[in-house]
């Protein structure tokens, strides 16, 4: 979910900027969204908002808690300069694997790529980018004949996101 659609979902609640949660992974549920879990050799990589108590309840809709598509769990994560803050992460009810709704992270990228996350992080995320659409999301790269290229079919394990940039309605 990028910055507006927050704001737009959670208007008194702020984004404080880019955070990590450690010793976690990336990874699309069956259900076609993204969700973390625990991996001792990983991190994720997202935003950090100041959420209002009051926005808590409509979160909570959107994350489809009652259903169990998502749970609430509060974990520390890093900021910035390496302080530690408390934040609550919204995780994925199901470990199974799954691809990723259709537009789902090409704009999840978009938002990684607005917050300026590190090139690897980018290169990880396209990864999930279903193949036949890798051409329209790869950022533009020169060659070394000065032309430009895109980045197409790179093959990575998932390492970075955020549970909170899910791309639905």
């Amino acid at each position: 979910m990028d910055v507006k659609a927050m704001a737009e979902r959670c208007p008194r609640s702020t984004p404080v900027g880019a955070a990590r949660l450690a010793r976690h992974r990336f990874f699309i549920m069956d259900s076609g969204w993204a969700s973390v879990c625990a991996d001792p050799r990983r991190d994720v990589h997202g935003i950090l908002w100041d959420l209002a108590l009051s926005d808590v309840r409509e979160l909570d809709k959107y994350e489809e808690i009652h259903s169990g598509l998502y749970k609430k769990i509060t974990q520390p994560v890093l900021r910035g300069g390496g302080a530690s803050a408390r934040a609550l992460v919204y995780v994925g009810g199901s470990l199974k694997s799954g691809a990723a709704q259709p537009g789902y992270m090409e704009e999840l990228l978009t938002a990684a790529r607005e917050w300026s996350f590190p090139e690897t992080y980018l290169r990880e995320l396209q990864g999930f980018v279903p193949a036949h659409t890798r051409a329209s999301t790869a950022p533009a790269r020169k060659a070394p004949d000065g032309s430009a290229q895109s980045v197409q079919g790179v093959k990575v394990r998932p390492r970075f996101a955020t549970p909170f940039d899910k791309g639905r309605p």
